[in-house]
């Protein structure tokens, strides 16, 4: 049997005779450069934003799975904090398929999501703040000359935002950083300049 039409057939299987659809010519930008799919230019890494504006901790990377038909699809999911260690942080999380890119992600959302908070001559906090987020609390006190005591997220939340001789305490029994880093957040939010 003889096919009903060859040009047809080319096409399926990307023959010489397959008419070209605009585009790159591949998936995700592959190609010459002119397709579709516009990239943003990048920035240059001595002009536009400083790479070391900000300390930055990552708190938790965790592997996640979402389901689809054809079975498991992995990405990678980041915490990070950030803080210039002067009154001003930030918290952030980020999701890809590689964990620079997850990383790189999380920086971006703790940059939009950054608060700063007043802070004594001592960098202490002026008065007792406390925060809530999902079933974490937490708990922070001035304590002078007593230098930073906290644990867990907690900790790297108060520590890049240059707060020293405070008392902190986890009040829930809840393990979760994400959640008691932004218990913590809350927290500092009302002391927010």
């Amino acid at each position: 049997m003889k096919p009903r039409n060859d040009r047809r057939n080319s096409a399926r299987h990307g023959g010489a005779g397959a008419p070209r659809r605009g585009g790159s010519g591949g998936a995700f930008g592959v190609g010459d450069g002119k397709g579709s799919r516009s990239r943003r230019p990048s920035r240059s890494r001595s002009g536009g934003e400083g790479k070391n504006e900000f300390a930055q901790k990552v708190l938790s990377v965790r592997r996640v799975a979402r389901v689809v038909q054809g079975g498991r699809r992995f990405s990678f999911s980041t915490t990070v904090v950030i803080g210039d260690r002067n009154g001003a942080v930030g918290l952030g999380t980020g999701k890809a398929s590689d964990t620079a890119l997850a990383i790189e992600k999380a920086i971006r959302d703790a940059k939009k999501h950054m608060l700063k908070i007043q802070r004594t001559k001592t960098k202490s906090l002026p008065h007792e703040v406390r925060g809530k987020h999902c079933s974490s609390e937490v708990f922070i006190v001035p304590a002078k000359g007593k230098g930073l005591s906290a644990g867990s997220s907690v900790r790297s939340v108060l520590d890049l935002a240059g707060v020293g001789d405070v008392t902190a305490k986890i009040l829930s029994r809840s393990k979760n950083k994400l959640n008691n880093a932004r218990a913590a957040m809350v927290a500092l939010g009302g002391l927010e300049k």
